[in-house]
C-alpha cells in the first residue's frame, strides 16, 4: 500500500540533498571541529557555512546563530537564559495559551523557581489582542515568549507589531518559529524579534538539530555546562552533520521559498474547500488570512479523533488528531480548548499539514477517504 504522508508539522523527510550534505561529514570529514590539524579544520568550516546559510534564512549576523539539539532545547535556553541572567531587573515574562509545551512546561518550572508568568488569552481564530499584551506588561517584566505561528491550527501572530511593542516597552523578545522558519517569510531585524527558536526536522533537515537566534545586544545564561563550544554558550562537541543538514536545508528553503508557499497554499486550500462542500458538521480551526501555508485543522461534530487516525492509517494515510507532542491524550488539546471550541467538535479534529511530496492526486485521495469514514463512524454511533 502506498502510504500518503499529511504530517509535515510533526516532522519532515530528510531531503535528498541535504543528505547528501550530510554524508561526507559522517565517513570523510569527520574531524571534531574544535581540533586544530586539518580534518578538524575541514569540519569547522563546514559548521560555519552552515551557520551562515541558518542567519540567512532569517536575515541576521551569522554569529547571532547557535546550534542546538532542536526547538525545545532552544526554547529552554531563551527562557531560562533570560529570566535568571535578568533576575535582578525581575522576574515576570509573557507567553499565550496556545505556546507549544516546550514554551508552557518551561514556564511551569520557572513559576515553581518563584517567576511570574503572564499567559495571555487568544480569539477564537487563535490570535493574541495586543491590547492585553501591552497591558500585561509591568516594570519587572523581562520578557515575552510568543510563538510565530501556533503547531496545531497554524495561526500566524502580528509578530511585527509585537516586536515593536516589546522595544518600545524595553523587554526581551523570544518566538519559537519552529513551524515557521522555511514556511514564511521571517526578517529578525524587520520584525524586532531579539531572540528565535528553529528545528531542523520541520525544514527538511534531521531530527536532533536545531538552532537559536539571539540578537548580538542580548546576553543569556547557558543551558549545558562543559567546554566552550558555540561560543561558550553551548558545551558539547557538536553534531557537525547535523548542523550541515540543517545548513543545506535553510539555503534551500530560502530559494525555493516563493514556489514553496504557493503550492502549499493551493493544496491546502483545494483540501478545504472539498471538505466543506461534501462534509456537513464540521469547524475550521484558525484564520485563513494568517495561516500557515500547509496547515488546515478541521474539527468533525460527533466523530472520536482516535478512530479517525486510525482509520485513516489503514488506508495508507498519515495525519495527526493535533501536535506530535501531546498524542496519546484523551481530552482536548490546550489550543483547542484556548479558542473555545465545543467539546462535541474538539474530539473530532483533525491536523492535516502538506509538504513538498504531496500532490493534488494526494489530496483527492485524503478527501475520498475521510468523506467515506466520516460517514461510516456517523452511521454507526
Amino acid at each position: 500500500m502506498k502510504i500518503r504522508y499529511f504530517d509535515n508539522a510533526a516532522t519532515t523527510k530528510v531531503k535528498k540533498e541535504v543528505l547528501d550534505k550530510m554524508f561526507p561529514y559522517f565517513i570523510e570529514q569527520y574531524g571534531n571541529p574544535s581540533s586544530l590539524y586539518k580534518l578538524g579544520r575541514t569540519a569547522r568550516i563546514g559548521v560555519e557555512e552552515a551557520r551562515r546559510n541558518v542567519a540567512n534564512l532569517i536575515h541576521c549576523d551569522r554569529n547571532e546563530i547557535f546550534f542546538t539539539s532542536g526547538g525545545t532545547e532552544s526554547d529552554n535556553t531563551a527562557l531560562k537564559g533570560i529570566m535568571e541572567l535578568e533576575n535582578n531587573k525581575g522576574k515576570h515574562m509573557i507567553t499565550t495559551k496556545i505556546e507549544h509545551p516546550a514554551i508552557l512546561h518551561t514556564c511551569k518550572r520557572l513559576e515553581d523557581e518563584g517567576y511570574q508568568v503572564t499567559y495571555l488569552n487568544v480569539n477564537k481564530e487563535g490570535m493574541i489582542e495586543l491590547e492585553e499584551l501591552n497591558n500585561a506588561i509591568r516594570e519587572d517584566t523581562v520578557l515575552c515568549s510568543i510563538m510565530f505561528a501556533n503547531n496545531e491550527i497554524g495561526t500566524i501572530q502580528p509578530i511585527e507589531e509585537i516586536g515593536k511593542i516589546a522595544k518600545k516597552r524595553g523587554i526581551i523578545f523570544h518566538t519559537d518559529a519552529v513551524q515557521a522558519c522555511g514556511n514564511v517569510e521571517i526578517d529578525v531585524k524587520k520584525m524586532q524579534i531579539d531572540m528565535l527558536s528553529l528545528s531542523g526536522h520541520k525544514i527538511g533537515a534531521s531530527k536532533g538539530i536545531g538552532a537559536l537566534y539571539v540578537n548580538k545586544s542580548i546576553q543569556f545564561k547557558k543551558l549545558i555546562e562543559g567546554g566552550h563550544q558555540e561560543r561558550d554558550k553551548r558545551a558539547g562537541t557538536e553534531n557537525v552533520p547535523g548542523m550541515v543538514g540543517l545548513g543545506e536545508a535553510c539555503k534551500i528553503a530560502k530559494e525555493n521559498m516563493k514556489e514553496h508557499i504557493e503550492k502549499l497554499s493551493e493544496l491546502r486550500d483545494m483540501y478545504i474547500s472539498e471538505i466543506k462542500n461534501r462534509i456537513q458538521d464540521i469547524q475550521i480551526n484558525g484564520t485563513m488570512e494568517k495561516r500557515l501555508p500547509g496547515n488546515s485543522n478541521i474539527s468533525f461534530k460527533g466523530v472520536n479523533g482516535n478512530e479517525l487516525l486510525m482509520k485513516l492509517d489503514e488506508r495508507g494515510i498519515c495525519a495527526s488528531a493535533g501536535s506530535a507532542c501531546s498524542s496519546g491524550s484523551s481530552s482536548p488539546s490546550h489550543v483547542l480548548t484556548a479558542i473555545g471550541l465545543p467539546s462535541d467538535y474538539a474530539e473530532g479534529t483533525l491536523r492535516v499539514t502538506f509538504g513538498d511530496e504531496n500532490t493534488k492526486e494526494d489530496v483527492n485521495y485524503l478527501v475520498e477517504n475521510l468523506v467515506d469514514i466520516i460517514k461510516e463512524i456517523r452511521t454507526n454511533q
